[in-house]
């Protein structure tokens, strides 16, 4: 039977009540943010046609992880409007970047800009971050970390604390002083060092307690923060939370991970040992108009993380379940994260709608590079299609299941 096109739009129910664990998650990288926006526009748009246009991706993930410019789409995808349904559609999201990238990361012209360019990053962040620290709080206003509309994990890093800071919706009520603003959290997951300064907030727990934070960039700590995700909801089967019964810990076979990069150069082969081997830390800070030692940790963290849950979804013969969409052969100016013109933002989309036409590709284990697979998942465009049938099943199914579903006529609607 041909399915309703407009349905009831409720928040998503418990994995219990289904077959499948979702996850969405969203790589670091500036403005190449714009990559993950545009293929993320593709899935709404699959979705939409299964379930009506007023679905939106907040609808069909259990959990939706973002680091750095990742945490932002991540926080404006879940932020609640007025009528408790997402601030933004992905389309939103996208037009964001585009209208304001230029400002958040403001172009320096004439031919003493590199010179310029590397002053600043020796002897403070390349960019004030005011404009995006105004335009983040002007978007999120007062919205918290609990009120988003499905769970989130944004990682940042510490930097008094030395260690990563995870801002979990699983952690919350048990950790209360994590329930920080959303605008908070990203101003912190986005502070790239070298490029924007490191952001300090407080914040009170639910005995008044203030606890202080001092944050960077999350790429410190995961660049890539599918894996991350996977283990909140690890940790939340371990203590017996009810939404994931009877699921075992350590069953990957019941996730769907959809992770989503912002490209890299590693294809290119940005760097070389001659060269590296005669800088200093001016070097490893500035080089051909890039930051090498944070290029390296981020690309080396995501990287880690999508090779192992590649080798673990092979090994439980569930590699269809996890679609990594990166593009690792960026050149030029697309590869930089903070080269905000007009044309390297237009390329920007047309690397991400590009990626939807290239065909679904894995990590080589042995060179580090993307190769396509041979058992016929087809594009990545044709996979994002067949997750999001899988997504508009799972979130039917658990609707016909729950007894928290709004009423019985919409479960029946919801079954047609």
């Amino acid at each position: 039977m041909e399915r309703s096109k407009s349905t009831s739009i409720c928040q998503i129910q418990a994995p219990t009540y289904g077959n499948l664990i979702t996850i969405l998650s969203i790589d670091g990288g500036g403005i190449r943010g714009l990559i993950p926006a545009t293929i993320l526009c593709f899935l709404e748009s699959e979705l939409q046609k299964l379930d009506g246009e007023d679905t939106r991706l907040a609808d069909y993930f259990d959990v939706i992880a973002g680091t750095s410019t990742g945490g932002l789409v991540t926080a404006m995808l879940t932020a609640p409007n007025k009528d408790n349904r997402p601030l933004f559609t992905a389309k939103d999201v996208k037009e964001f970047y585009l209208e304001n990238s230029s400002k958040i990361f403001p172009q320096r012209g004439g031919l003493l800009a590199p010179a310029v360019n590397i002053v600043r990053s020796v002897t403070g962040p390349r960019y004030t971050g005011k404009f995006l620290h105004e335009v983040i709080k002007e978007k999120l206003g007062d919205t918290r970390l609990h009120q988003t509309l499905t769970n989130v994990v944004i990682p940042s890093f510490d930097i008094k604390r030395l260690q990563p800071t995870i801002f979990s919706t699983y952690e919350v009520e048990s950790k209360t002083s994590l329930d920080a603003l959303l605008s908070d959290i990203c101003i912190g997951t986005s502070a790239a060092p070298t490029y924007f300064p490191a952001h300090y907030f407080e914040n009170r727990d639910s005995e008044g307690k203030v606890r202080e934070f001092n944050l960077i960039d999350g790429g410190v700590a995961s660049n890539n923060p599918a894996l991350l995700a996977m283990g909140e909801v690890t940790k939340e089967i371990f203590k017996g939370n009810p939404d994931f019964f009877p699921i075992k810990p350590m069953d990957y076979g019941r996730f769907l991970v959809i992770s989503i990069g912002t490209g890299s150069a590693k294809g290119e082969g940005k760097y070389s040992a001659k060269a590296a081997s005669k800088w200093g830390v001016l070097g490893w800070l500035v080089s051909g108009g890039s930051t090498p030692l944070v290029d390296v940790f981020m690309q080396s963290s995501a990287d880690m993380v999508d090779i192992h849950i590649s080798v673990v979804f092979q090994a439980l013969h569930s590699g269809r379940n996890y679609l990594r969409i990166q593009d690792d052969t960026l050149s030029g100016t697309v590869s930089s994260v903070d080269i905000a013109t007009k044309e390297n933002l237009e390329n920007l989309v047309n690397i991400g709608e590009g990626l939807l036409k290239k065909p679904v590709s894995r990590i080589n284990l042995d060179t580090g590079i993307f190769e396509p697979i041979s058992n016929g998942e087809g594009t990545n465009e044709e996979a994002l299609r067949r997750f999001a049938k899988l997504l508009s099943d799972e979130r039917r199914l658990r609707e016909a299941r729950s007894p928290h579903t709004k009423s019985a006529g919409e479960k029946k609607q919801l079954r047609t």
